[in-house]
């Protein structure tokens, strides 16, 4: 796999803060082309350095105002592969993990309330075929949501 230089670190870090930063303003930040921004994003991309870019939305103005991550138990550990296709059914499911520790899965979703949230999980997410058990953890506040940081020479 190509490596990435301390430049397409200077990249990732400035359209890390900005997205939607023009790439004529990246490359005199970087002293470069701005057909070189061009050429070393895409490089990022197909080397899948970078996977996406866009708005962060803030569900609680969407009315979505329980955030919760749910540890879920499956009869088997293997059945993942089965009940990840449940999963992502369920729209308000944001984040899914396989993990080690006491849980088999963690999932991160947004409820309207605490009635949606018991909906969610009495309806959909344990009667999902495999799910053994869960457990509900709501988050009471958002307090460091951030990319890992780039760090270059």
């Amino acid at each position: 796999m190509e490596r990435i230089d301390n430049l397409d670190r200077k990249i990732l870090e400035i359209v890390m803060r900005n997205a939607r930063i023009p790439s004529k303003d990246v490359a005199t930040e970087c002293g470069v082309s701005r057909a070189a921004i061009h050429q070393r994003i895409q490089r990022m991309i197909d080397l899948k350095v970078i996977t996406g870019s866009g708005y962060h939305v803030n569900p609680k103005v969407l009315g979505y105002r329980t955030c919760t991550n749910i540890g879920v138990n499956l009869e088997r550990g293997a059945m993942y592969r089965d009940v990840v296709p449940e999963l992502e059914k369920i729209p308000e499911v944001v984040e899914c993990h396989f993990t080690t520790g006491p849980y088999t899965m963690l999932i991160k979703l947004y409820a309207r309330d605490n009635e949606h949230l018991m909906e969610l999980l009495n309806d959909k997410i344990q009667m999902i075929h495999g799910v053994k058990g869960t457990e509900t953890l709501i988050s009471l506040d958002d307090s460091i949501n951030r990319e890992i940081p780039v760090h270059y020479e």
